[in-house]
């Protein structure tokens, strides 16, 4: 893995419900006191200074550009200190003018894009066609292995013709209607920074720029002097991370902090927890390379002997819903029809049995991985999945790791040395809302997440992403019921709801997207 401390070369740079009962309440915590938070400039619950304090749930693990699809990394860095050519708008789906102002195709293959004029980058040099085409370069093209590569673009490089300083032209190997859609998951660096080495701290053109991280601690930024659009309504911003919910919503009710993530209404948040619809699934993704999970009827298993009626009740409060594929509703390709799994402990146990009596090492280990702190309630969550694949008559595991351990398992390549099989608790969001940017990844043979599948499969994917309307939902739709059939890949689990903490000195209204890219320049002083 490449170094994530270089620095950018810059060269022009100017400057059930008794268990789930029983295992909330060894966590749910009356009494939290915060310890070691700062007041970064801000008042107490009266007001607000001239820092906007956030409150996350982890630190995230680099905030390299080309990871920003990273839930972790893009709160921090998505159109805040970098920025896309092109933004997809959360709430109507539509794409709208960022660093680039207009595009066009005549075959949707080749893409013209026209720039915006008089941006600069937060060293001071300007923005021009030469970044826009090192910045996709790098990150689809190069042998980086940037994490957007796998979630958007897969195997397939683009070709890149600056035409002059404000006008790039894109070509895809193929025709593909979306590929404006994929280039939105770009974020923009100078051209300058290193093709061959991640960066752990980006310039950008964000209304924020990076001032320090200190690691283990907080990171620092400052409004943008010369950001070429709005500037912010706070001068400047601070982030820190508390592991502990009831922690984060602490900060928020006791003035400490304007916004926290990850929260939910169990956290003592009161009237300042705010719900919004995300994007977000959560599923089980088994690999099939080891015993049991080989055999199919053992993945079946898995799906039949987990309860996610009574964990989206007994844990989440009804607010969840049970999911049938990795994409919800409002999603290109979801299909409203797709049967949840029925919840059958004796139909798991049979399947198991007949694995057993066909060969199938059963009693193999199997290691659950989950990151610690990634959504509220994870772990109690982890611990009654356990339980139920226990009493299925499988042998798990539970392995809780940060951020940073959990991603090993996350993306290939997948470790090989482990003693058992490998099945990760995943919480995948749909940024874009098409389901081409979850199949393509979570469900081909190579697909950057995906830990197997079908020539079948690929072929079916293949397909869907050349078409267009009816036909692309339509095909969608049967990749999803095929995955439920033949493939078995993953047992879902639930379509959350998420919430936020916010200070009744601050005003921001919480999209679909705010997990994934918390936008500071749309939170301002309350009136």
């Amino acid at each position: 893995m490449s170094n994530p401390h270089t620095p950018i070369k810059r060269s022009r740079r100017l400057s059930l419900a008794v268990a789930v009962t029983a295992l909330v309440g060894t966590t749910a915590l009356a009494g939290c006191s915060v310890s070691n938070s700062e007041n970064a400039g801000g008042d107490t619950a009266s007001g607000v200074g001239d820092t906007l304090r956030i409150v996350l749930q982890q630190e995230p693990p680099t905030l390299e550009a080309c990871e920003s699809n990273l839930t972790s990394t893009g709160v921090v860095v998505r159109s805040t200190i970098t920025e896309p050519l092109i933004e997809r708008n959360p709430t109507t789906g539509e794409l709208e003018p960022k660093l680039a102002t207009e595009w066009s195709s005549e075959d949707d293959t080749t893409w013209r894009l026209t720039l915006r004029e008089g941006v600069k980058f937060h060293d001071g040099s300007d923005f021009t066609a030469e970044d826009a085409a090192a910045t996709i370069d790098r990150a689809v093209n190069s042998d980086l292995g940037c994490n957007v590569e796998g979630y958007v673009f897969g195997d397939d490089d683009l070709e890149l013709n600056v035409v002059d300083d404000f006008t790039l032209e894109v070509t895809a190997p193929s025709a593909d209607p979306i590929l404006p859609l994929r280039l939105s998951f770009l974020e923009v660096v100078p051209a300058e920074t290193s093709s061959t080495e991640k960066v752990r701290e980006p310039i950008g053109t964000g209304p924020y720029q990076l001032d320090e991280w200190q690691a283990g601690q907080h990171i620092n930024a400052s409004a943008f002097a010369d950001y070429w659009g709005e500037a912010p309504a706070f001068e400047k911003a601070n982030y820190q991370w508390r592991s502990e919910g009831s922690v984060r919503a602490a900060m928020i009710t006791s003035g400490e902090a304007e916004i926290a993530t990850g929260l939910s209404p169990e956290d003592n948040i009161g009237d300042l927890g705010v719900s919004y619809p995300n994007n977000e699934t959560v599923a089980l993704r088994m690999h099939a390379d080891t015993a049991p999970f080989d055999d199919i009827r053992v993945r079946q298993a898995v799906n039949y002997a987990v309860d996610q009626e009574s964990i989206v009740q007994a844990l989440y409060g009804g607010r969840d819903l049970a999911a049938a594929q990795l994409v919800p509703e409002g999603i290109v390709g979801h299909d409203a029809d797709l049967p949840v799994w029925d919840y059958d402990p004796e139909k798991a146990k049979e399947l198991v049995e007949e694995a057993k009596a066909d060969g199938a090492d059963v009693t193999a280990p199997i290691n659950l991985i989950v990151r610690t702190a990634q959504f509220p309630k994870i772990e109690e969550l982890a611990q009654v999945i356990q339980e139920q694949l226990t009493q299925a008559g499988l042998n798990v595991n539970l392995q809780m790791l940060e951020t940073s351990q959990h991603l090993i398992y996350q993306v290939r390549p997948f470790p090989t040395d482990d003693d058992g099989a490998i099945m990760l608790m995943i919480q995948h969001g749909n940024q874009a809302g098409d389901a081409a940017f979850t199949v393509e990844q979570y469900m081909t043979t190579t697909g950057a997440q995906s830990a197997f599948g079908t020539e079948e499969l690929d072929s079916m994917i293949k397909e869907a992403s050349t078409l267009t309307g009816d036909e692309r939902q339509a095909a969608y739709e049967e990749i999803f019921g095929y995955q439920n059939e033949e493939v078995v890949q993953f047992a879902h689990i639930s379509h959350q709801t998420g919430m936020l903490g916010i200070s009744a000195a601050v005003d921001y209204e919480p999209n679909s997207a705010s997990g994934d890219e918390l936008r500071l320049s749309e939170v301002t002083p309350a009136q």
